[in-house]
């Protein structure tokens, strides 16, 4: 069965005011605490209770963590600070339906992570890219320090054009 929800500007404003409480904790919060409640949240799921149209998007949980921790992407602070947001909203228990209600606890977790990877889908679309240089530039067995100092070029130039999403790929 297939069900659509959709949202009305209301819905939307009711969501954004969840997750600016959620963006408040991000900022008076240490980042790896809340990478690591995100972390703690996904393993506390039983994956066969969880409804499949919520773990479709739990996908996104860790692929945002592995965006956050990648060293060498670097996401920048704007960015960086939304994901944590959002990361810190999902880890909460008590968001706007509380988590351990039954098949509708993670709906709005899911909404609200649909919503970012919406957002900033440009974003995930340049670390794919950088992820993908860097498989190929690791896959050289050149210059080491060449290599390096290719893949931080590329990851400058990704970065610049996920702040202007409109720009045409890399």
């Amino acid at each position: 069965m297939r069900i659509t929800i959709e949202l009305e500007p209301a819905d939307l404003d009711l969501l954004a005011t969840a997750l600016e409480a959620s963006r408040r904790t991000a900022a008076h919060s240490d980042e790896v605490d809340i990478i690591d409640g995100a972390k703690h949240a996904l393993d506390g799921l039983c994956a066969g209770s969880v409804p499949s149209y919520i773990r479709k998007r739990l996908v996104h949980v860790q692929r945002l963590i592995v965006m956050l921790e990648d060293e060498a992407w670097a996401l920048p602070a704007p960015e960086r600070e939304e994901v944590l947001a959002t990361l810190a909203y999902f880890s909460d228990p008590e968001d706007l339906i509380a988590d351990d209600i039954q098949i509708i606890g993670l709906l709005d977790d899911a909404i609200v992570l649909e919503l970012l990877v919406r957002r900033m889908r440009h974003v995930l679309s340049a670390y794919d890219r950088f992820c993908a240089a860097r498989r190929l530039l690791l896959a050289d067995a050149g210059d080491r320090i060449d290599a390096a100092r290719r893949l931080a070029a590329q990851r400058v130039r990704l970065q610049a054009r996920m702040r202007r999403p409109a720009a045409a790929p890399a």
